[in-house]
C-alpha cells in the first residue's frame, strides 16, 4: 500500500503537471485530445510485437487498428499502392532510425547527407548504424543549402547517396525540397540513392498546404517519419513511419516463437498508442485535420503580426506554425516554456494554442523590453491598445 506521503506526492505531481500544461508554447505538442473512451483499455497488457501486418500467437494487441492508422497516413503521404508498409513507432527518432536502417541495408556504401539544422538525434542514429555522413550547410532560414549539397554530391558522385531531408527543422520549421534534391541526384547521375523525410511536425498538415511542399512518396521519398503526439495529438509520445515495402522485405526475419516477422526496430511495441492514433484519426478525419491546419496557420500569422507590430523582430517560414524571434530572458523562457537555441527563441502555434495565450505572451515580451529601457515599448501593449479603443 502507498503511504500518505506517497499519495501526497502523486497529488502534487498532478497539480504541477496541470499547471505546466496550461502554459507551454515553445514545443510542438498538441494537448487537445480526449482519451476517456480509451482508458478502459489500459487494464490490458497491449503489445503489438512483431510485424503489424502479420498476426502473432500473442493476441493481446491492436494490430488491426494499427494497420488502419498506417493506411490512413500512407494515403496522406501519397505512398504507392502495393508497395507500402509501416508501423506505429515510439516517436520521430525511432522513425528516422528506421529510415536510415533501411537505407544502410539497401546502400551499405552510402554516404548520409543532412543539413546542420537537422535534429540532434540524427547524428546519434548515424553513429548507431555506423554510417558515413557529411553535414551540409543550411540557409539563413534553416533550409538545406542546395549549392553546398550540389558541390558535395559532385565530389562524391561515385558513391551511393542517402539524403536525410528535414520537413520542418526544430527551431525554424524550414523544409528541404525533395524535388530540388531529386534534380541534383539526376544531374550527377547518382542512380543509387535513398531519400528519407523527417516530417515529425509537418507531416500531419503538409498534405493540406497550398502549394504543397515536395516531401512525400510522390515527390521521390523512400520513407517518411511523422510524430503522432505533435499535430495529431496523443498523451504518449508516438509516431508513424511509412516505407516502400520492397525495402522492408530486405530486412524481414521470421521469428517462430512469436509467430510473426521481425521488421521493426523494437521487439515489443506499445499497443496503446495505435489505439490513440486510430481514435484521433476517426474523430478528426481528413477534413478535421485540414481545418485544424487552417486554424493553426491563421493564428501563427496573427502571432507574427502582433510581434512585428510591437517592434519585435519576429519572422516565420512560409506556411509554418513556428514563429521565430530574438532570444528571450530566462524568466520568460521558463514561464512560457519557450525553446531557445543560440540567439533565437520560438513559439509554435499548435492547434490547441489560443489567441489569449498569444496576447499574454506578447504582452509579457513588451513589458520586459520596456523595463529594459527599449524605446517605444511601453505604449504598444495589447492591453493598452484595447483600453484606448474602448
Amino acid at each position: 500500500m502507498l503511504t500518505e506521503h506517497d499519495l501526497r506526492r502523486l497529488d502534487a505531481l498532478y497539480q504541477s503537471l496541470e499547471q505546466a500544461t496550461e502554459r507551454f508554447l515553445g514545443y510542438p505538442v498538441s494537448k487537445d485530445f480526449e482519451t476517456g473512451p480509451l482508458e478502459r483499455f489500459l487494464r490490458f497488457p497491449l503489445n503489438n510485437l512483431g510485424d503489424p501486418f502479420v498476426d502473432s500467437t500473442f493476441a493481446v494487441g491492436t494490430r488491426e487498428l494499427e494497420r488502419e492508422v498506417v493506411g490512413f497516413v500512407a494515403d496522406l503521404l501519397r505512398a504507392p499502392p502495393g508497395d507500402v508498409w509501416g508501423y506505429v513507432t515510439n516517436g520521430g527518432t525511432e522513425g528516422n532510425l528506421y529510415g536510415l536502417y533501411l537505407a544502410r541495408e539497401l546502400l551499405p556504401r552510402g554516404i548520409v547527407y543532412f543539413s546542420e539544422d537537422t535534429h540532434y538525434s540524427v547524428a546519434k542514429n548515424i553513429h548507431f548504424l555506423g554510417l558515413r555522413s557529411i553535414t551540409i550547410r543550411s540557409q539563413a532560414n534553416g533550409e538545406m543549402d542546395y549549392e553546398d549539397l550540389a558541390e558535395t554530391l559532385r565530389i562524391n558522385r561515385d558513391k551511393p547517396a542517402i539524403i536525410f531531408a528535414n520537413i520542418g527543422t526544430t527551431m525554424t520549421e524550414a523544409r528541404d525540397d525533395i524535388g530540388t534534391i531529386k534534380g541534383l541526384l539526376n544531374r550527377f547521375a547518382i542512380r543509387e540513392h535513398y531519400i528519407h523525410s523527417d516530417a515529425a511536425l509537418c507531416g500531419g498538415f503538409a498534405p493540406f498546404l497550398d502549394p504543397r511542399p515536395a516531401f512525400d512518396f510522390a515527390d521521390g521519398a523512400d520513407s517518411v517519419s511523422i510524430s503522432g503526439h505533435k499535430f495529431f495529438g496523443s498523451p504518449i509520445p508516438c509516431g508513424v513511419v511509412i516505407a516502400r515495402k520492397r525495402h522492408v522485405e530486405r530486412i524481414a526475419r521470421s521469428i517462430g516463437y512469436i509467430g510473426s516477422l521481425d521488421t521493426t526496430i523494437t521487439g515489443s511495441r506499445n499497443g496503446f498508442t495505435p489505439l490513440v492514433l486510430w481514435y484521433r484519426i476517426k474523430s478528426l478525419g481528413v477534413e478535421g485535420l485540414r481545418e485544424r491546419a487552417r486554424s493553426a496557420l491563421e493564428l501563427a500569422a496573427y502571432a507574427l503580426k502582433r510581434m512585428t507590430d510591437a517592434g519585435i523582430a519576429a519572422w516565420r517560414n512560409p506556411q509554418a506554425l513556428t514563429v521565430v524571434f530574438p532570444k528571450v530572458s530566462d524568466a520568460l523562457k521558463a514561464r512560457w516554456q519557450l525553446a531557445t537555441q543560440g540567439e533565437q527563441s520560438h513559439l509554435i502555434v499548435m492547434p490547441n494554442v489560443t489567441r489569449t495565450q498569444i496576447d499574454a505572451l506578447v504582452d509579457d515580451m513588451i513589458a520586459e523590453r520596456a523595463s529594459a529601457g527599449e524605446p517605444g515599448m511601453a505604449t504598444t501593449s495589447h492591453s493598452i491598445q484595447k483600453q484606448g479603443c474602448a
